[in-house]
């Protein structure tokens, strides 16, 4: 019974926690899906989304960044809309 004890409690300590719903797991890059090893370097981005390289993080600042200004757009034509109306 102890040789079964001793390895389950390794199992048991290998096990990784479950993440919350919706938050990205720390087992793949979040922008190519490329398997993340636990003895490999994380870069990660926005606190709790990794990925495999600082090349992946860096596209995927540059998407974040590109998408903040197509939505920054929209929002001033919206309002510029709101204002030729009410004049």
């Amino acid at each position: 019974m102890a040789a079964s004890a001793a390895a389950c409690a390794g199992f048991f300590f290998d096990a990784e926690p479950l993440g919350e719903p919706g938050l990205p797991a720390l087992d793949a890059c979040a922008l190519c899906a490329k398997r993340l090893g636990r003895d490999s370097d994380v870069f990660m981005y926005r606190g709790d989304t990794p990925f495999c390289s600082e090349e992946c993080r860096g596209e995927q600042m540059q998407l974040d960044a590109a998408r903040a200004r197509r939505s920054a757009g929209r929002r001033q034509q919206q309002y510029s809309r709101k204002v030729s109306v009410a004049s």
